[in-house]
């Protein structure tokens, strides 16, 4: 070991550290909301699907977030943890959808 890694990690081995797994959920206590905005790329029934996928909501919920995106240019379609804002981002996301999370 170098110098300054014995004056970072002192007598450990670097290998013998425990780092978090990169898929390990950290919880950081913020709350977060995700913004979905309108394009005019996906169908109805394309978000409803997608936004039912990404947060488990029924269909009659869907459709009604997927209308308040049509009609007002974004809509607030989820809010939670920041992790789980992450993940539901990232699901709407992977049809192109525009997101943007708020906290």
């Amino acid at each position: 070991m170098t110098d300054l890694m014995n004056m970072i990690y002192g007598d450990h081995e670097v290998g013998d550290l425990l780092l978090p797994e990169l898929d390990e959920e950290i919880d950081v206590g913020l709350s977060a909301r995700v913004i979905l905005f309108n394009d005019e790329e996906h169908t109805f029934d394309e978000v409803i699907s997608q936004i039912m996928r990404a947060t488990g909501c029924t269909p009659e919920h869907a459709e009604a977030l997927t209308i308040e995106v049509h009609t007002r240019g974004k809509a607030m379609v989820y809010d939670g943890t920041m992790n789980a804002c992450l993940k539901v981002s990232a699901i709407l996301e992977e049809i192109a959808l525009h997101t943007q999370i708020e906290f």
